[in-house]
């Protein structure tokens, strides 16, 4: 059956049955691939809009376009949506298109164990192994939950069940192939990497190899989700955790300010702050010195080299590991030393 035809039935059968507005749109921008789109007419696609019937008719002749990604909470985003209007509604349509998404998931998985940023089209970066912006954290989060049967999964068909634990077994061993180890200790993770070689990769000219805070965070935190986690597991929890502590730049807090120097009346700086503690988003692999880049891919050592749209566009600066290392990894710590 057509996207065309299939979505036609979807809207008609929703509104017959429910009344979720936001679900009834998930349900028309999904891919015919199963996944879903970042973007609609280069917008962030926003799923509280009304949409005429026209609309809806242009919504669903891009049903084959090859653009469905992980990339910006993409389709894990949507399966979630779907799970709790079906929770609420029982409309079967919102279960089936879940159950594809889900299905779109495992098909998307590289044999090697790790997710490409975009499926099935792998052109440029898109084919890149993407932990950036907890892609493959979010992905796996999500089929953990499928094996737990929780936050809704538990209406799946039961078969996604061995499935989804096998595909997290094998990103588990992806997570534990591509830890990068400096100094002979394991450290963090890059945000992408090539499929093949495995090595560090760059995806925007601004998206530089290296260690990345944020992204390791995302990671350490879906590993402590693993059950009974093995030596090796532990191991990379713990590497994470030690460079994590070892990367604060501390006495210093990055804010946005206003300047009326600037194009847009503001800047992003790094200012000294007794109490404050941030950590940069990339790091260098081997001498874990903070750098940043603009849209030349010129990679600096100071945020202020780079140019002012780039310096507030991203986030270069967080504080991501705090919860980490306060209280999630402690936590954890002590109940896998109790096994």
């Amino acid at each position: 059956m057509c996207a065309s035809i299939m979505g036609a039935i979807l809207v008609f059968y929703t509104s017959a049955i429910a009344q979720d507005k936001v679900a009834d749109n998930v349900l028309l921008f999904q891919r015919s691939v199963g996944g879903w789109s970042k973007h609609y007419n280069s917008k962030k696609v926003d799923y509280n809009v009304t949409l005429s019937e026209q609309e809806k008719k242009q919504v669903l002749a891009q049903g084959k376009n090859n653009d469905a990604t992980i990339d910006n909470h993409s389709t894990v985003k949507e399966i979630k949506i779907l799970l709790q209007a079906y929770k609420k509604h029982q409309n079967p349509a919102y279960l089936q298109a879940a159950e594809r998404g889900i299905e779109y998931l495992l098909q998307a998985q590289y044999p090697t164990g790790g997710w490409p940023q975009f499926y099935p089209d792998h052109s440029g970066y898109r084919g890149q192994i993407t932990y950036n912006d907890n892609a493959i954290a979010n992905v796996l989060n999500l089929l953990q939950d499928v094996v737990e049967k929780k936050n809704g999964t538990e209406a799946l068909n039961a078969s996604f069940i061995p499935r989804a634990s096998a595909a997290i077994e094998k990103g588990v061993e992806s997570i534990l192939r591509t830890q990068l180890v400096v100094n002979n200790k394991l450290s963090g993770w890059a945000a992408q990497y090539d499929p093949i070689t495995l090595k560090p990769a760059t995806a925007r000219k601004y998206e530089l190899p290296g260690l990345t805070a944020l992204e390791t965070v995302g990671i350490v935190e879906f590993l402590m989700r693993v059950p009974a986690p093995s030596d090796k597991v532990i191991q990379a929890v713990d590497g994470a955790v030690d460079w994590l502590k070892a990367s604060a730049i501390k006495g210093y807090t990055a804010k946005i300010i206003a300047d009326p120097t600037q194009p847009k009346g503001r800047d992003r700086v790094l200012v000294a702050e007794p109490n404050g503690v941030t950590w940069a988003r990339y790091y260098e692999i081997d001498t874990n010195r903070p750098f940043f880049s603009g849209r030349d891919g010129v990679k600096k050592y100071k945020l202020e080299e780079i140019e002012v749209e780039r310096r507030v566009g991203y986030g270069w600066y967080g504080s991501w590991p705090d919860d980490l290392l306060s209280k999630d990894y402690p936590r954890w710590k002590s109940a896998v030393s109790k096994k």
